[in-house]
């Protein structure tokens, strides 16, 4: 009984020790020495950049900018603005005024630059986390790095660029069109999809990672956090970061540091100073200073690489890292051990025919147990919930408490399974099936995901423990522990990151999944692995009652904790639309669920067949309107439209159309047919982006949006278009400015302190629509 405590006792404190070592657990403070990176020192630049909302185009946002450059000249270096207009393939232009400064290297060659962006997402988070603590940390570490009074022997590139939440438009502009890019040779870049957690590395290249992954070992960081898998799975997503248009764009390679929980706060007002985890600020700083240290004096000209490695980072050992030319040995290794071992079973008689043949009944049915369970569970909490389908990134405020509910559910169901199929002395037998789960996953891994190649660890580890089970009937306890610690620690923070990086819930393609239930998946796999310890513990079915009531009790918690509060505030929405063309205008809203804030406007029965034609603004998240109200029709200035050149040469029609917001608004939408052909498309002097394969310009469109237009400094939008000669073109014109409830013209209450704006719409706005005919 003592053996069986303290074995699993090593388990848990395996798992635990696991999250632990993933981040520091205290800060640097004020005193630290000055050659040394201090988080105390890095978050007095932090709340002033945090300060307030400073989306671009804004006059804070000028704040912030001129704040960077302060701080950039009182390093003593000469900071200077790269500004101009950029269009991306998301089709958002704006004009961006990247900040830029220079350290001159000793020796001449390729430079390293330190990335950030200081903008913050529109329309109101306080960008702390994203990316103010990347501007924070840079702007500490490069104090630090001063400090110690050595010249590197690379030029060292700062770039804090601008209008990276609107289509990553400043790194566009800097790669496309500053001389200063054709030099560099390594990007690190510190972003942020939440307000805490471990900062996790991933690189960016067009060539092999090898390179990059031995210098991250060479430059040994205190806290490595990466995987192989994740930047698989990152390409596979439709999320980038300002190196993306660096690798894409300038064929450089990159670096990312970015950490993720606490996802509920991306984007959101609740991204501010004050819930920043200061334990991930300390992690960003110890990660720059040892990537700027050691990357300052490597050889940059000579870090591309044909070949890949899988990498991924576990206690003790810290970072571990191999060619993905090792799988399939590794693979095939593995595959002749458990050969050989299988042979060996059945000639000591450990292994039975009919006890192996059976092993793969608990195994399987726990693994569809465990999913459909999963799914149920997660339809009636959403059937309980339905205002969670209004936190739009789908990770929700008690989304950690549900993580250990689910993950106690699936080692419930394993143990509640396999009771019914133990017997003593068939432990090994009941091994054989989930090794041969593990090959199988390890060969389409070897297929079709290499960068998931360390999933050969555990299967190593459970051959050794195959080997001690067909050599000894009654092994011991603490060893069989032992060799399930491996998989543990490397597996264990799995749990967390895949349900806070995709959230709950989300779609590839066609296919909606729950991503719960790869969680879920993964803790029936690395059971079925510890069937070796697990196998000698009776009383299986109380081990799962217990698991089954902690994991009630857990649900229980997270119910009572699925309402909105101060702390938990409720994401709403709310626009007001007028149809200059048809004098209409309507309240609407992207909630699915009204709310008290809501209703003063749209009341309790809102889409009073009020009609107008909208091209919804369209968002990462497919989010349209979803209630509508007749409004009132207020007067505002509308937007100066003119048609200033018109000729027909040939069988073109070249067209210039000025565009002029007169009241200072945020942003200017475009539509038009997606019949419509244009030959020629340029906005304020910048062709419009087209793939290489598109003959012409929004080609392969999948709705009406042409682009957005995001203004600054109250710029005119001024296009050169070229369409067919007999082509009859109109254009829907979408004005808005993210100034509804400050606008005197209405009395609308402010949200309580339970209630925030919802992020990734267009919100809290004024929409002036207006129609352009081309005849």
């Amino acid at each position: 009984m003592i053996k069986k405590a303290i074995a699993v006792f090593l388990l848990i404190a395996a798992i635990y020790y696991s999250f632990h070592v993933l981040i520091p657990n205290k800060i640097s403070n004020i005193d630290t020495a000055k050659n040394s990176f201090s988080t105390a020192r890095a978050l007095i630049h932090l709340e002033q950049i945090s300060a307030e909302q400073h989306a671009i185009g804004s006059k804070a946002h000028d704040d912030v900018r001129n704040y960077i450059i302060a701080q950039l000249t009182d390093l003593g270096l000469e900071p200077q603005i790269q500004e101009g207009y950029s269009i991306t393939k998301w089709q958002n232009l704006a004009k961006s005024k990247n900040i830029l400064a220079r350290i001159k290297g000793s020796e001449p060659g390729k430079a390293l630059m330190l990335l950030s962006h200081y903008d913050s997402a529109p329309h109101s988070s306080f960008g702390a986390s994203d990316a103010g603590s990347g501007v924070a940390t840079i702007l500490e570490g490069l104090r630090a790095f001063l400090s110690q009074g050595e010249t590197p022997k690379n030029d060292i590139i700062i770039l804090i660029s601008d209008a990276e939440e609107i289509g990553l438009n400043g790194a566009d502009l800097f790669v496309n069109n500053h001389e200063w890019a054709k030099e560099v040779g390594l990007v690190i870049n510190f972003e942020a999809r939440g307000s805490g957690g471990p900062a996790v590395m991933w690189p960016e290249t067009n060539f092999g990672n090898a390179k990059l992954i031995d210098g991250y070992a060479k430059a040994n960081p205190a806290y490595p956090v990466g995987y192989s898998l994740i930047y698989s799975i990152y390409k596979l997503l439709p999320n980038d970061t300002d190196a993306t248009r660096f690798r894409e764009d300038g064929d450089i390679e990159s670096f990312n540091f970015a950490f993720i929980d606490d996802h509920y706060d991306y984007h959101t007002s609740n991204d501010n100073y004050e819930r920043l985890d200061r334990n991930t600020v300390e992690h960003q700083g110890s990660n720059l200073m040892a990537m700027l240290t050691h990357f300052s004096n490597a050889n940059l000209n000579n870090i591309r690489s044909n070949d890949d490695k899988v990498y991924f980072n576990v206690p003790i050992f810290k970072f571990i890292s191999y060619p993905y030319s090792w799988i399939w040995p590794m693979l095939l290794i593995a595959v002749i051990i458990f050969a050989v071992l299988i042979f060996l079973g059945f000639k000591k008689r450990r292994l039975l025919k009919e006890d192996v043949a059976r092993g793969f009944i608990p195994l399987f049915a726990s693994i569809i147990s465990s999913l459909v369970v999963g799914f149920v569970l997660w339809e009636i909490i959403k059937l309980i919930n339905p205002h969670y389908t209004e936190i739009l990134h789908g990770f929700t405020y008690n989304g950690y408490t549900y993580i250990g509910a689910f993950t106690l559910v699936s080692l419930g169901i394993f143990s509640w399974i396999y009771s019914k199929f133990y017997k003593p002395g068939n432990t090994a037998s009941l091994l054989i099936a989930p090794i041969v789960l593990w090959l199988i996953l390890c060969l389409l891994v070897a297929l079709y995901l290499k960068g998931a190649g360390f999933f050969s660890i555990p299967v190593y580890f459970g051959l050794v423990s195959l080997f001690v089970l067909v050599k000894q009937r009654k092994p011991s306890l603490i060893l069989m522990a032992l060799l399930c610690i491996p998989m543990l620690m490397i597996f264990s923070p799995f749990l967390k990151l895949f349900p806070v990086a995709l959230g709950f819930f989300m779609k590839i393609g066609a296919i909606s999944i729950t991503v719960k239930l790869i969680s879920m998946l993964i803790v029936v796999l690395c059971a079925s692995l510890m069937i070796s310890l697990f196998g000698f513990f009776r009383h299986k079915r109380r081990w799962a009652y217990v698991l089954f009531l902690i994991a009630f009790c857990m649900l229980i918690s997270a119910q009572f904790k699925s309402g909105f509060n101060e702390d938990r505030p409720r994401p709403n929405s709310l626009v007001y639309v007028l149809d200059i063309d048809t004098n209409e205008a309507l309240w609407a809203t992207y909630d699915l669920q009204l709310d008290d804030w809501t209703k003063q406007v749209l009341g309790e029965d809102p889409n009073d067949n009020t009609e107008i034609k909208l091209n919804l603004v369209g968002s990462k998240y497919n989010s349209g309107f979803t209630f509508t109200k007749k409004a009132p029709l207020e007067a505002f200035v509308y937007p100066e439209i003119e048609v200033y050149k018109d000729t027909i040469i040939g069988e073109n029609r070249e067209l210039s159309i000025y565009i002029a917001s007169k009241r200072q608004a945020q942003r200017i939408e475009l539509f038009s047919d997606t019949l419509n052909i244009f030959n020629l498309f340029e906005v304020n002097d910048i062709p419009v982006y087209k793939s290489e394969n598109e003959s012409t310009t929004f080609s392969n469109r999948k709705s009406e949006r042409l682009f957005t237009y995001f203004i600054t400094d109250n710029d005119p939008l001024d296009m050169k278009i070229v369409i067919p000669k007999g082509q009859r073109t109109n254009f829907i014109l979408y004005e808005a400015s993210n100034d509804l409830l400050e606008n005197n013209t209405f009395s609308i209450s402010e949200r309580s302190k339970a209630m925030i704006s919802k992020p990734f719409v267009l919100n809290d706005a004024i929409i002036l629509k207006k129609t352009i005919s081309i005849n």
